[in-house]
Protein backbone atom coordinates (compact mmCIF):
# COMPACT_ATOMS: atom_id res chain seq x y z
CA UNK A 1 0.00 0.00 0.00
CA UNK A 2 1.27 3.39 -0.11
CA UNK A 3 0.61 6.91 1.10
CA UNK A 4 -1.48 9.01 -1.27
CA UNK A 5 -0.22 12.31 0.94
CA UNK A 6 3.47 11.52 -1.37
CA UNK A 7 1.48 11.91 -4.08
CA UNK A 8 0.93 15.47 -3.97
CA UNK A 9 2.79 18.53 -2.31
CA UNK A 10 1.63 19.78 0.88
CA UNK A 11 -0.19 22.58 0.47
CA UNK A 12 -0.72 25.67 3.82
CA UNK A 13 -2.27 28.52 4.32
CA UNK A 14 -0.88 31.28 6.36
CA UNK A 15 -0.27 34.74 7.32
CA UNK A 16 1.21 35.44 3.84
CA UNK A 17 -0.78 33.35 2.05
CA UNK A 18 -1.45 30.38 0.53
CA UNK A 19 1.85 28.00 -0.39
CA UNK A 20 2.73 25.10 -1.93
CA UNK A 21 5.74 23.31 -0.52
CA UNK A 22 7.58 21.46 -3.53
CA UNK A 23 10.35 19.11 -2.92
CA UNK A 24 13.71 19.90 -3.31
CA UNK A 25 13.71 17.46 -6.25
CA UNK A 26 10.85 18.64 -7.83
CA UNK A 27 11.30 20.05 -11.63
CA UNK A 28 10.21 23.73 -10.85
CA UNK A 29 11.26 24.56 -7.05
CA UNK A 30 14.05 26.37 -7.68
CA UNK A 31 11.70 28.48 -10.57
CA UNK A 32 10.10 31.70 -8.40
CA UNK A 33 7.96 32.09 -11.03
CA UNK A 34 6.54 28.39 -11.20
CA UNK A 35 6.07 28.59 -7.46
CA UNK A 36 4.35 31.60 -7.05
CA UNK A 37 2.12 30.37 -10.65
CA UNK A 38 1.41 27.40 -7.87
CA UNK A 39 0.43 29.33 -5.17
CA UNK A 40 -1.70 31.59 -6.98
CA UNK A 41 -3.45 28.06 -8.37
CA UNK A 42 -3.86 26.70 -5.11
CA UNK A 43 -5.58 29.64 -3.69
CA UNK A 44 -7.88 29.85 -6.10
CA UNK A 45 -8.85 26.48 -5.38
CA UNK A 46 -8.75 26.61 -1.66
CA UNK A 47 -11.26 29.40 -1.92
CA UNK A 48 -13.68 28.39 -3.75
CA UNK A 49 -17.08 26.99 -2.43
CA UNK A 50 -19.60 24.24 -3.86
CA UNK A 51 -22.51 25.77 -5.53
CA UNK A 52 -19.76 29.18 -6.75
CA UNK A 53 -18.57 28.75 -10.15
CA UNK A 54 -15.57 26.82 -11.17
CA UNK A 55 -12.24 28.79 -10.63
CA UNK A 56 -11.06 30.49 -14.25
CA UNK A 57 -7.71 30.77 -14.60
CA UNK A 58 -6.10 32.66 -18.00
CA UNK A 59 -3.63 30.02 -18.89
CA UNK A 60 -0.08 31.06 -19.44
CA UNK A 61 1.36 30.79 -23.23
CA UNK A 62 3.53 28.03 -21.88
CA UNK A 63 0.89 26.31 -20.53
CA UNK A 64 -0.53 25.95 -23.50
CA UNK A 65 2.46 24.87 -25.07
CA UNK A 66 2.73 22.43 -22.36
CA UNK A 67 -0.84 20.82 -22.69
CA UNK A 68 -0.36 20.80 -26.30
CA UNK A 69 3.30 18.39 -26.57
CA UNK A 70 1.95 15.98 -23.75
CA UNK A 71 -1.61 15.60 -25.82
CA UNK A 72 0.10 15.50 -28.98
CA UNK A 73 2.58 12.70 -27.73
CA UNK A 74 -0.03 10.61 -26.32
CA UNK A 75 -2.34 11.07 -28.97
CA UNK A 76 -0.99 8.42 -31.10
CA UNK A 77 0.04 6.06 -28.22
CA UNK A 78 -3.63 5.77 -26.79
CA UNK A 79 -4.81 4.56 -30.72
CA UNK A 80 -2.37 2.23 -30.33
CA UNK A 81 -2.50 0.99 -26.10
CA UNK A 82 -5.56 2.25 -24.85
CA UNK A 83 -8.87 -0.24 -24.77
CA UNK A 84 -11.90 0.64 -26.99
CA UNK A 85 -13.94 2.40 -24.46
CA UNK A 86 -11.37 4.73 -23.28
CA UNK A 87 -10.90 5.71 -27.03
CA UNK A 88 -14.70 6.48 -27.11
CA UNK A 89 -15.07 8.30 -24.68
CA UNK A 90 -11.79 10.19 -25.80
CA UNK A 91 -13.77 10.96 -28.66
CA UNK A 92 -17.15 11.91 -27.20
CA UNK A 93 -15.24 14.09 -24.65
CA UNK A 94 -13.41 15.95 -27.52
CA UNK A 95 -10.75 17.96 -25.29
CA UNK A 96 -8.93 20.27 -27.09
CA UNK A 97 -5.60 19.28 -27.93
CA UNK A 98 -4.22 23.19 -28.56
CA UNK A 99 -4.59 24.05 -25.37
CA UNK A 100 -5.48 23.85 -21.42
CA UNK A 101 -9.52 23.56 -21.41
CA UNK A 102 -11.04 25.20 -18.55
CA UNK A 103 -12.43 23.01 -15.46
CA UNK A 104 -16.17 24.28 -16.37
CA UNK A 105 -16.10 23.24 -19.77
CA UNK A 106 -14.79 19.87 -19.17
CA UNK A 107 -17.28 19.42 -16.36
CA UNK A 108 -20.09 20.57 -18.32
CA UNK A 109 -19.15 18.30 -21.15
CA UNK A 110 -19.01 15.08 -18.32
CA UNK A 111 -22.04 15.77 -16.78
CA UNK A 112 -24.13 15.82 -20.33
CA UNK A 113 -22.21 12.34 -20.93
CA UNK A 114 -22.30 10.77 -17.75
CA UNK A 115 -23.51 13.14 -14.86
CA UNK A 116 -19.95 13.60 -13.51
CA UNK A 117 -19.01 16.90 -12.31
CA UNK A 118 -15.52 18.36 -11.03
CA UNK A 119 -14.54 20.70 -8.53
CA UNK A 120 -11.22 22.11 -8.16
CA UNK A 121 -8.30 20.71 -5.24
CA UNK A 122 -4.91 22.79 -4.58
CA UNK A 123 -3.57 19.00 -4.26
CA UNK A 124 -4.19 16.74 -1.80
CA UNK A 125 -7.70 16.03 -1.27
CA UNK A 126 -8.37 13.54 1.83
CA UNK A 127 -8.73 9.69 1.13
CA UNK A 128 -12.70 10.01 2.46
CA UNK A 129 -13.54 13.21 0.49
CA UNK A 130 -11.66 12.05 -2.72
CA UNK A 131 -13.27 8.47 -3.16
CA UNK A 132 -16.85 9.39 -1.27
CA UNK A 133 -17.20 12.13 -3.26
CA UNK A 134 -17.41 9.74 -6.26
CA UNK A 135 -20.48 8.52 -5.19
CA UNK A 136 -21.72 11.92 -5.85
CA UNK A 137 -20.17 11.76 -9.23
CA UNK A 138 -17.79 14.64 -8.45
CA UNK A 139 -14.31 14.10 -9.34
CA UNK A 140 -11.41 16.47 -7.74
CA UNK A 141 -9.50 18.15 -9.98
CA UNK A 142 -6.46 20.42 -9.90
CA UNK A 143 -5.42 22.85 -12.53
CA UNK A 144 -1.73 23.17 -12.31
CA UNK A 145 0.54 22.35 -15.03
CA UNK A 146 4.19 20.22 -14.65
CA UNK A 147 6.88 22.52 -14.94
CA UNK A 148 7.90 23.29 -18.40
CA UNK A 149 11.45 22.06 -18.41
CA UNK A 150 9.91 18.43 -18.13
CA UNK A 151 6.93 18.13 -20.27
CA UNK A 152 6.63 14.42 -20.75
CA UNK A 153 7.46 14.15 -16.78
CA UNK A 154 5.10 15.26 -13.66
CA UNK A 155 6.36 13.85 -10.28
CA UNK A 156 2.89 14.68 -8.82
CA UNK A 157 -0.70 14.53 -10.85
CA UNK A 158 -1.85 17.90 -12.19
CA UNK A 159 -4.51 18.83 -14.66
CA UNK A 160 -3.04 16.70 -18.02
CA UNK A 161 -3.09 13.43 -15.27
CA UNK A 162 -6.87 14.02 -13.88
CA UNK A 163 -8.32 15.20 -16.99
CA UNK A 164 -6.74 13.67 -19.90
CA UNK A 165 -6.68 10.61 -17.84
CA UNK A 166 -9.60 10.45 -15.46
CA UNK A 167 -11.40 13.18 -17.79
CA UNK A 168 -11.86 10.55 -20.68
CA UNK A 169 -12.51 7.89 -18.10
CA UNK A 170 -14.97 9.42 -16.71
CA UNK A 171 -16.28 10.01 -20.45
CA UNK A 172 -17.20 6.16 -20.31
CA UNK A 173 -20.84 5.22 -18.90
CA UNK A 174 -19.45 1.66 -17.99
CA UNK A 175 -15.97 2.76 -16.26
CA UNK A 176 -17.90 5.87 -14.87
CA UNK A 177 -20.20 3.90 -13.01
CA UNK A 178 -17.25 1.31 -11.47
CA UNK A 179 -15.85 4.65 -9.82
CA UNK A 180 -19.17 5.75 -7.97
CA UNK A 181 -19.43 2.44 -7.07
CA UNK A 182 -16.10 3.18 -5.72
CA UNK A 183 -17.26 5.76 -4.31
CA UNK A 184 -20.02 3.88 -2.74
CA UNK A 185 -17.83 1.42 -1.46
CA UNK A 186 -15.57 4.35 0.12
CA UNK A 187 -18.34 5.92 1.92
CA UNK A 188 -19.54 2.37 3.60
CA UNK A 189 -16.12 2.57 5.46
CA UNK A 190 -16.17 3.14 8.70
CA UNK A 191 -12.17 2.22 9.48
CA UNK A 192 -9.10 3.66 8.24
CA UNK A 193 -7.79 0.37 6.76
CA UNK A 194 -11.12 -0.43 4.96
CA UNK A 195 -10.86 2.88 3.36
CA UNK A 196 -7.17 2.30 2.54
CA UNK A 197 -7.86 -1.23 0.72
CA UNK A 198 -10.46 0.66 -1.42
CA UNK A 199 -7.87 2.88 -2.43
CA UNK A 200 -5.57 0.21 -3.17
CA UNK A 201 -7.57 -1.63 -5.24
CA UNK A 202 -8.89 1.40 -7.22
CA UNK A 203 -4.62 2.17 -7.59
CA UNK A 204 -4.49 -1.48 -9.63
CA UNK A 205 -7.76 -0.79 -11.31
CA UNK A 206 -8.94 2.73 -12.36
CA UNK A 207 -5.79 4.31 -11.66
CA UNK A 208 -3.18 1.46 -13.51
CA UNK A 209 -5.41 -1.31 -14.55
CA UNK A 210 -4.80 -2.74 -18.15
CA UNK A 211 -7.32 -5.41 -20.05
CA UNK A 212 -7.19 -7.91 -22.74
CA UNK A 213 -9.23 -7.28 -26.03
CA UNK A 214 -9.02 -9.45 -28.52
CA UNK A 215 -6.46 -10.74 -27.26
CA UNK A 216 -4.08 -7.92 -27.11
CA UNK A 217 -3.31 -5.90 -23.66
CA UNK A 218 -4.50 -2.71 -23.51
CA UNK A 219 -4.40 -0.48 -20.93
CA UNK A 220 -7.64 1.52 -18.89
CA UNK A 221 -5.42 3.64 -15.97
CA UNK A 222 -5.08 7.17 -15.81
CA UNK A 223 -1.62 7.09 -14.52
CA UNK A 224 -0.89 4.73 -17.61
CA UNK A 225 -3.21 6.44 -20.15
CA UNK A 226 -1.55 10.49 -18.66
CA UNK A 227 2.07 9.11 -19.04
CA UNK A 228 4.19 9.16 -21.94
CA UNK A 229 6.77 7.03 -20.84
CA UNK A 230 4.75 4.59 -18.77
CA UNK A 231 1.96 3.55 -21.11
CA UNK A 232 5.21 2.41 -23.62
CA UNK A 233 6.01 0.17 -20.88
CA UNK A 234 3.60 -1.53 -18.87
CA UNK A 235 3.17 -4.45 -21.17
CA UNK A 236 6.78 -5.29 -19.75
CA UNK A 237 5.66 -5.81 -16.29
CA UNK A 238 4.53 -8.55 -14.19
CA UNK A 239 0.62 -8.95 -15.85
CA UNK A 240 -1.46 -11.06 -13.03
CA UNK A 241 -5.06 -11.92 -12.96
CA UNK A 242 -7.46 -9.83 -10.71
CA UNK A 243 -6.70 -10.68 -7.34
CA UNK A 244 -8.25 -8.40 -4.52
CA UNK A 245 -6.43 -9.77 -1.42
CA UNK A 246 -3.13 -9.43 -3.07
CA UNK A 247 -4.08 -5.98 -4.87
CA UNK A 248 -5.51 -4.69 -1.39
CA UNK A 249 -2.49 -5.65 0.19
CA UNK A 250 0.57 -5.41 -2.57
CA UNK A 251 3.23 -3.07 -1.08
CA UNK A 252 4.24 -0.73 -3.91
CA UNK A 253 6.49 2.17 -4.93
CA UNK A 254 4.51 5.31 -6.55
CA UNK A 255 7.92 6.60 -7.44
CA UNK A 256 8.60 4.11 -10.09
CA UNK A 257 6.89 2.29 -13.46
CA UNK A 258 4.67 -0.09 -11.93
CA UNK A 259 6.26 -3.70 -12.18
CA UNK A 260 3.02 -5.57 -11.44
CA UNK A 261 -0.19 -4.97 -12.92
CA UNK A 262 -3.69 -6.42 -12.80
CA UNK A 263 -5.61 -7.57 -16.09
CA UNK A 264 -9.10 -7.52 -16.30
CA UNK A 265 -9.95 -10.86 -18.99
CA UNK A 266 -12.14 -7.53 -21.26
CA UNK A 267 -14.44 -4.97 -20.26
CA UNK A 268 -17.04 -7.53 -18.75
CA UNK A 269 -14.61 -8.39 -15.73
CA UNK A 270 -14.08 -4.74 -15.05
CA UNK A 271 -17.67 -4.02 -14.91
CA UNK A 272 -18.96 -7.19 -13.10
CA UNK A 273 -15.72 -8.33 -11.28
CA UNK A 274 -14.43 -4.71 -10.17
CA UNK A 275 -17.69 -2.95 -9.94
CA UNK A 276 -19.22 -6.01 -7.90
CA UNK A 277 -16.20 -6.24 -5.66
CA UNK A 278 -16.91 -2.31 -4.84
CA UNK A 279 -20.77 -2.55 -5.00
CA UNK A 280 -20.49 -5.52 -1.93
CA UNK A 281 -17.10 -4.04 -0.12
CA UNK A 282 -17.32 -3.51 3.73
CA UNK A 283 -14.85 -3.08 6.53
CA UNK A 284 -14.93 -6.91 6.45
CA UNK A 285 -14.19 -7.48 3.35
CA UNK A 286 -10.62 -7.62 3.82
CA UNK A 287 -10.57 -10.22 6.42
CA UNK A 288 -12.56 -12.69 4.31
CA UNK A 289 -10.36 -12.24 1.70
CA UNK A 290 -7.50 -12.81 3.83
CA UNK A 291 -9.01 -16.08 4.99
CA UNK A 292 -9.97 -17.22 1.66
CA UNK A 293 -6.64 -16.81 0.74
CA UNK A 294 -4.93 -18.49 3.24
CA UNK A 295 -7.34 -21.73 2.72
CA UNK A 296 -6.04 -21.20 -0.92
Amino acid sequence: MFEEAQLYAPVTEGPDGVTVHLADDHPGAHDPEYRARRNEIAAGALAWEPGQPLPHLEYLDEEHRIWETVSRELHGKHETYAIRAFREAKEALALPEDHVPQLSEVSERLTALTGFRLHPAAGLVPLDQFYGSLADRVFHSTQYLRHGSTPLYTPEPDILHEIVGHGNLLASPEIADVKRLAGEAARRCETEAGLQFVADVFWFTIEFGVMYEQGELRCYGAGLLSSYGEIEEFRGADIRPLDFHEMGTFDYDITHYQPVLFACQGMAELTERVGGFFADFTDETPDRLAAGAKVA
